[in-house]
């Protein structure tokens, strides 16, 4: 069982690795992660008495 939450701990590692070095070499594999800008306009009602 303990061997078990060793592999398990070193592979959350690994993945945690893995996903830092992906979003700092994702844009040069041509991965953009910014967000999409545009203005967005939405009407407000407000129901005042």
């Amino acid at each position: 069982m303990g061997r078990l939450f060793k592999y398990l701990i070193y592979l959350t590692i690994l993945a945690a690795i893995g996903l830092v070095t992906y979003t700092y070499l994702g844009p040069w594999f041509g991965v953009d992660f910014s967000a999409p800008q545009g203005q967005i306009t939405l009407p407000v009602v407000l129901d005042a008495n």
